[in-house]
């Protein structure tokens, strides 16, 4: 596996973005120094993340997200850990 994390990863099966071994593997992401938990997607070069909003959903199930620009850094949390 590689050391660092893909540019741009989503954790929604339909998108051309998704990976489930790395998801597997357990992705985190800091935004803006912060550490996020409710992301959907995020893109380092384009600077952006979709995050969660609140528990509601779209009409066919999926999560109502919002999209936030600043610095993304995604990291492997089994590396993070060690």
């Amino acid at each position: 596996m590689t050391a660092t994390p893909p540019d741009r990863l989503s954790a929604t099966p339909e998108s051309p973005h998704y990976n489930e071994e790395l998801l597997k593997r357990g992705v985190g992401i800091k935004f803006n120094g912060v550490e996020k938990t409710n992301v959907e997607e995020y893109c380092v070069s384009e600077g952006w993340v979709r995050l969660a909003a609140g528990n509601a959903r779209d009409r066919k199930g999926n999560p109502m997200t919002i999209k936030l620009k600043g610095t993304v850094e995604p990291y492997f949390k089994d590396e993070g850990a060690s």
